[in-house]
């Protein structure tokens, strides 16, 4: 494919412009979602004190190591310490504390006897006396050790970190209240083409429902970023410049143009964005062919102390390929996040196809993950791959990813598939 170049070769371009976005503080229950620009270390140690396992009661081991059922031992019950207590009743030889679990272990005791193992079981109240009858299996048993998890100052979270619900949890029981991320981006998309038709309007002849823009507004939602601005503009050079001025007023720092990339006469964005023999264009794109299917003509460039600019091709299947290939990574190198790309798994295809020699396949797929130790994928379409196919592209749980020399995919051979749910 004379003048193609690699999907590397453009995504690295692409990184190259992709500067991390600036850090600020927020508090850690508004975090959620965000990514983490310094890293998080435990303030608590996790547990912060020692304390029981069980519901039962706190005794020294040397007391109760000969306990069971025919040799049952008596202890004397001298405290009870519900959880979230703060005393700390002494224990002598021959007495137990009744405590719950998350209770604190009195300093004295070293072993937790569970209410099961006695012979009064869980009483309404305390029991002047308690009756073991089994003995622990070593010191410490049913105990928590205090920073049996984390110590102060050891990393509960890495800078890169997304803070999904666990890892919010971590970080508030070790002692977190505020926390560094990066801003989130902000995108705007934008869609391109006279025949695009939107909110349901009655379709004429040649018209098409407009769905590439609630598309890639849902999937930068996903990759953390905050949508300013979604419209549709015509083919008409003034009308792409008039809403990129708009959206840069309203700060995006990403503006994704689908449609108008090729090399067709009415390829608005090109003509408004790309250089010109005449100077009639600010020149702020460069518009190259991708050795890849679909998605082959992609346009990227950045204004000056601006949005960096992505133009993609018009049909859906391209545009969300194009968009996991080159925008969600240069989002996610933004925030600063660890792991720039989609998770990729080796499955093998309980169906083939063919593929275009010299060009990187990215097929949408299901997975059949009925066997778990044998998945299997095949095309979510049956005609197997287009940039047209959008109505089978609600079915699909990833892309397979076909290497450019491979002319066809047979059935059971393993295929790489970039995961999207």
């Amino acid at each position: 494919m004379a003048g193609a170049i690699e999907v590397e070769q453009h995504l690295a371009r692409v990184l190259d412009a992709a500067h991390r976005l600036p850090a600020e503080t927020v508090p850690l229950h508004d975090a959620a979602g965000r990514t983490l620009a310094a890293d998080v270390r435990a303030a608590l140690a996790i547990p912060p004190f020692e304390n029981s396992a069980m519901d039962g009661y706190a005794v020294r081991l040397d007391d109760v190591m000969g306990a069971g059922p025919d040799t049952p031992v008596v202890l004397e019950v001298v405290a009870d310490v519900p959880a979230g207590s703060g005393i700390d009743p002494a224990v002598a030889a021959g007495q137990a504390v009744r405590l719950m679990t998350g209770s604190p272990m009195p300093g004295a005791a070293d072993t937790v006897v569970p209410f099961e193992e006695t012979a009064e079981g869980l009483t309404p109240d305390v029991p002047s006396h308690v009756t073991v009858l089994a003995a622990p299996t070593a010191r410490g048993r049913h105990v928590r050790g205090r920073a049996d998890d984390l110590a102060v100052g050891d990393l509960v979270l890495a800078a890169g970190t997304v803070l999904g619900p666990r890892q919010l949890s971590s970080a508030l029981s070790a002692g977190a209240t505020e926390v560094q991320v990066s801003r989130v981006p902000r995108v705007a998309v934008v869609s391109t083409g006279s025949e695009l038709v939107t909110d349901g309007a009655r379709l004429e002849r040649g018209q098409i429902p407009e769905s590439n823009g609630p598309m890639l507004a849902g999937l930068a939602r996903e990759a953390g970023a905050e949508v300013v601005w979604r419209g549709t503009v015509p083919d008409a050079d003034a009308e792409v410049l008039a809403v990129l001025e708009r959206v840069v007023d309203l700060g995006a720092d990403v503006v994704v143009l689908t449609g108008g990339v090729s090399a067709g006469a009415y390829d608005v964005v090109k003509s408004a964005l790309g250089s010109s023999t005449d100077g009639g264009s600010a020149g702020t794109m460069d518009f190259v062919h991708v050795r890849m299917q679909p998605g082959k003509p992609q346009g990227f460039g950045k204004l000056a102390d601006g949005p960096l600019l992505f133009g993609l091709p018009g049909n859906p299947v391209s545009a969300a390929v194009s968009w996991e290939v080159f925008v969600r990574p240069a989002l996610m190198a933004m925030q600063g996040r660890r792991e720039l790309q989609r998770r990729v798994v080796s499955v093998e295809t309980s169906t083939g196809w063919a593929s275009p020699t010299g060009r990187r396949q990215h097929v949408p797929v299901v997975l059949d993950t009925t066997d778990p130790a044998r998945w299997r994928v095949r095309p979510a379409s049956q005609r197997h791959s287009g940039s047209h196919l959008v109505g089978s592209l609600a079915l699909a749980d990833g892309y397979a990813v076909v290497p450019a020399e491979v002319s066809a995919v047979e059935a059971g051979q393993r295929v790489d598939v970039m995961l999207v749910t």
